[in-house]
């Protein structure tokens, strides 16, 4: 029992001790004051915190002005709780400084906690501050005054509201002083105006030195900042003419020279608007002149832009104003107020008075060239008129006197050579015969040219224009448009368009009347046969091919001419008209031109290569092996001998040598040949050398024949196998196989053939008149020898020379 007696004892002094300790640490925070910038000497005493304890407590400071920025400023005894300061504090960076106190006992348990706050008091230690030391400004001249010219802005970073922070503006200075001029500036505002007048003449520029200064109640500080302010010259001064150079003079009917150039001054600053001239012509009635200014001196130059007339008028005066591109303005002081802004008399906008001159510009003579009394004249001439009509007369007269003289007329343009015209009177008759259907009528019109030429120095001419309306006569005949046409061959009646025109107008042209003449009945018949185009109509019993139709075409009064019309009958599902492989052939003419020309090439190359190949001493024919259905040519490399003779067979090496591998079908009962009888080589050299009127067909079958002889020996046929073999062949029968394929090959190619007038045997249904065709003969077979005969001693000696010796067996 007593010791829980104790316990709660313990326990009730300990509760109460607590309850009172933290009563004690509810103070209020205590607050200091320090002066910024204090001068010291340090450390000094700023103050002591006072607790009042039975027991012994130590004291500790914490925060701003101890180990928190600024450090090092405040200090605490800890026995006495003196603060101490040991430095100057800044007022523009620390406005107030919070701390901590705490009080120690000794058991090191905190006995009291309180805040502590030390108030920096504001000194005048900063001037008013200007934005920037320096300013540069331009003004116009004729600005007027009280314009505001520049704000001044200043700050002072003492404390607000307190006379060290409160500041007014004022000017120092003003450089360069003049009369006329004065500056201020608003002391609370900063703005900086001017009374007076400015010229850019007096002062190009001045320099203002403002001064900001506060209200500082021990001390007051200051600052300044320069404003240099430049006058920008305006148009105060008028230009003044100060002479003119220049002859003038002027010719009449001279433009684009320069008679006059006129000189100014301007006290303004040169090459501104200021003082850059303009010029204005008054009294220049038509626009004749124009002045301009040279931009490099100022002047005006006077320019002729349209020609005068010396008879008209032979002086002309003008008058020339000049101002500058500026406008002009005016500043002069009156009166000097003590307050307020001065009493000026100005002008701007106004009209100024100008500066004028008057010129004398002297016209020269020159001479004009005649002047016709009428320019154009209109005339009337009967198509086909007799050569010596008059047409007309026309006169000139002398704008210098006014009066006529003794001109010399001219045709200036006549392309057709119609007129002429009286070189002394001026009288115009007719030098050829007119036509009104020439190229040179336009609309029934011919137009020439006249002239008139005086004797002046230098000659001059006018001019004049002469319109003839040349009226129509029935001089020409209707004419077709075309001479030829096409009609469709059909089981009905098939009909074309026949068109017709007539030089000549209304009435002696169209609509005109169409005729058939001749025995047409039955064959051609017109509808619709009156217009401008007819029908012309086909009956079936027509048949294909040209004919020729005589057509009678009249014009309204009657002329009339007669046309041989060639119509042409044919098949119009064939072709797209009668006359198309005309034009294929044409076409294809050069291609086949080629064809030919390399063909003789051709031949040349394989007769000389025949000769070559027969001077071979040993003649053994090639059989490759392994092939896939082609054959090599039998080949000799061999240089031939010099003790050759006449050979039994000249051209075998030429047959030999100018074939290669062909697909001719070569076999003949089932047997494979592999050359050619002495009989078949020389008829197949006489049907192709015998006869030069056949030329142009060996051309065109050789290479065929070509391939034939190619293919039978590219089959393994033997010389002497084959001249018994040709021997028994149906020669004739083979031949005509030849000829039949070529035809169809022609046939086929027809397009690319050479146009050709074709042999007319026989007109279609004329029965009665028969043709003899050529005759077609083959040659037999002793002409074989006559051929090899024909080709002369020169080619047998040709051959001895190049004859192969004999082999032994």
């Amino acid at each position: 029992m007593l010791c829980l007696f104790i316990m709660v004892f313990c326990f009730s002094s300990a509760t109460c001790s607590e309850l009172l300790s933290r009563h004690r640490r509810s103070w209020v925070i205590d607050s200091f004051t320090i002066e910024e910038e204090h001068p010291g000497p340090f450390p000094y005493v700023l103050g002591k915190i006072n607790i009042e304890r039975d027991y012994r407590v130590m004291f500790d400071l914490y925060g701003e002005g101890v180990e928190k920025e600024p450090k090092g400023v405040f200090t605490i005894d800890k026995d006495s709780g003196t603060l101490y300061a040991h430095r100057a504090v800044d007022y523009e960076k620390n406005k107030l400084l919070q701390l901590k106190f705490e009080a120690v006992k000794t058991d090191l348990s905190i006995d009291t906690k309180l805040g502590v706050e030390i108030a920096i008091l504001d000194i005048n230690d900063n001037p008013p501050r200007f934005q920037k030391d320096l300013f540069e400004i331009s003004v116009d001249e004729d600005i007027t005054q009280g314009s505001h010219i520049q704000t001044m802005v200043a700050d002072d970073r003492d404390k607000r509201g307190t006379p060290n922070s409160t500041f007014h503006y004022e000017i120092k200075s003003v450089s360069p002083s003049r009369p006329g001029t004065e500056f201020t500036i608003d002391s609370h505002s900063g703005t900086i105006s001017f009374k007076g007048c400015l010229d850019h003449e007096l002062a190009e520029m001045f320099t203002v030195v403002v001064e900001a200064k506060d209200h500082g109640d021990v001390v007051s500080l200051s600052s300044s900042s320069t404003v240099i302010i430049h006058i920008q010259d305006g148009n105060n001064h008028l230009p003044t003419f100060s002479g003119q150079t220049g002859s003038g003079k002027v010719k009449e009917d001279e433009t684009g020279t320069s008679p006059l150039r006129l000189h100014t001054t301007d006290k303004d600053t040169p090459n501104s608007p200021a003082w850059r001239a303009k010029y204005t012509i008054h009294g220049d009635e038509g626009a004749h002149f124009k002045i301009e200014t040279d931009p490099d001196t100022n002047d005006g130059i006077l320019t002729v832009v349209k020609s005068l007339d010396f008879e008209e008028e032979a002086l002309r005066e003008l008058t020339i104003s000049v101002e500058n591109e500026a406008p002009y303005f005016s500043c002069e002081v009156k009166e000097k107020t003590p307050s307020g802004l001065w009493k000026v008399d100005t002008s701007k906008g106004d009209d100024p008075p100008l500066d004028t001159l008057k010129v004398i510009i002297e016209v020269q003579d020159v001479n004009d060239p005649p002047v016709f009394s009428v320019s154009v004249k209109e005339v009337v001439l009967e198509e086909n008129a007799p050569i010596g009509t008059w047409l007309e007369k026309i006169t000139a007269l002398d704008p210098d006197s006014g009066q006529a003289r003794a001109f010399v007329y001219k045709v200036g343009s006549d392309p057709a050579g119609w007129v002429t015209v009286d070189p002394h009177t001026g009288d115009i008759t007719t030098a050829g015969t007119p036509d009104r259907e020439s190229p040179h009528v336009s609309d029934g019109v011919y137009t020439i040219l006249l002239h008139a030429v005086d004797d002046g120095e230098p000659p001059m001419t006018g001019t004049a224009t002469l319109n003839i309306h040349v009226t129509d006569h029935n001089d020409n005949v209707p004419q077709l448009t075309v001479g030829f046409v096409d009609v469709c061959v059909s089981d009905g009646p098939s009909s074309t368009k026949i068109t017709a025109f007539d030089l000549d107008d209304t009435p002696f042209g169209g609509p005109f009347t169409f005729e058939l003449l001749g025995d047409v009945k039955g064959k051609w018949k017109l509808n619709p046969s009156y217009g401008y185009t007819a029908g012309l109509v086909k009956e079936p019993g027509v048949y294909s091919g040209p004919h020729t139709i005589d057509v009678k075409i009249s014009d309204m009064q009657g002329q009339f001419a007669v046309y041989n019309l060639s119509v042409t009958v044919c098949h119009c599902s064939e072709r797209p008209n009668c006359r198309g492989p005309r034009s294929t052939a044409t076409t294809a003419a050069p291609e086949a031109l080629a064809i030919v020309f390399a063909s003789l090439l051709l031949i040349m190359c394989l007769l000389l290569m025949a000769v070559i190949m027969t001077c071979r001493k040993e003649f053994k024919p090639f059989h490759p092996s392994g092939t896939s259905g082609e054959t090599f040519l039998p080949s000799n490399i061999e240089n031939p001998g010099t003790d050759c003779k006449v050979p039994d067979n000249v051209l075998v090496g030429f047959i030999e040598n100018s074939i290669d591998q062909s697909n001719w079908g070569g076999q003949h009962d089932g047997i494979k040949h592999n050359n050619f009888s002495k009989e078949m080589e020389q008829y197949f050299i006489y049907n192709h050398f015998r006869d030069h009127r056949r030329e142009d067909m060996f051309h065109l079958h050789y290479n065929r024949n070509q391939a034939t002889l190619r293919s039978l020996v590219a089959n393994g046929h033997h010389q002497t196998h084959l001249r018994e073999e040709m021997d028994t062949m149906n020669f004739h029968a083979t031949l005509h196989a030849v000829l039949h394929q070529q035809l169809f090959s022609l046939q086929k190619k027809e397009g690319d053939l050479l146009e050709y007038e074709p042999q007319v045997y026989a007109d279609e249904g004329d029965s009665d008149v028969l043709s003899e065709l050529e005759i077609i003969s083959l040659p037999d077979k002793d002409s074989y020898q006559k051929a090899l005969n024909d080709l002369g001693p020169k080619f047998k000696q040709l051959a001895s020379i190049c004859k192969p010796p004999k082999i032994k067996n």
